[in-house]
């Protein structure tokens, strides 16, 4: 049985679809069939069989989109196996520790049963979008610092669970 895995994301500047394009590939490498999905653009989450979803964090809160997907999707999810990811800090500190998901994401972690949540490094280029980011980049202060080995290694660990909870299931008790 070929697991199903929706990775759907929310993003204004584009860095977080990288992140998500980078899980979605290696879960496919892993053997599981991943679909990678704007949150505003996932209709029916019933086809799928676990979910990975994802937010840039703008000024501590996940992304509207994503905020409006968990509230209309929570309880279509409930039951099946979801990991969360954040995307934002403009520094080293998420390659270097574990960062703690913010109020609101800590709140959609409990509304989805979600299994984990991790934040990786933001990336915020020339050219972004919104005054804020603008600001941010003309200060010197942006920079990509996305850890694409850390991202690598946490959709392995996704794969390897589905896989392992999948076999599971198909050997019984």
């Amino acid at each position: 049985m070929t697991i199903k895995v929706l990775v759907a994301y929310a993003t204004k500047n584009w860095s977080t679809a990288e992140i998500a394009r980078t899980i979605s590939e290696v879960l496919c490498k892993e053997g599981l069939e991943a679909e990678l999905r704007r949150m505003p653009d996932v209709g029916d989450v019933l086809a799928y069989d676990a979910f990975v979803l994802g937010s840039a964090l703008y000024a501590g809160r996940w992304h509207k989109d994503a905020r409006r997907f968990v509230r209309r999707s929570a309880r279509a999810l409930a039951g099946t196996p979801v990991w969360l990811f954040s995307s934002g800090p403009l520094d080293a500190s998420a390659a270097e520790r574990d960062i703690p998901p913010v109020p609101a994401v800590r709140r959609a972690l409990i509304r989805l049963d979600a299994r984990e949540h991790v934040t990786f490094g933001g990336c915020l280029k020339e050219g972004a979008k919104g005054r804020v980011a603008r600001m941010i980049i003309r200060t010197g202060q942006g920079g990509d610092f996305r850890d694409f080995e850390q991202i690598t290694t946490w959709a392995q660990h996704i794969g390897a669970t589905l896989r392992g909870e999948s076999t599971a299931r198909q050997e019984g008790p």
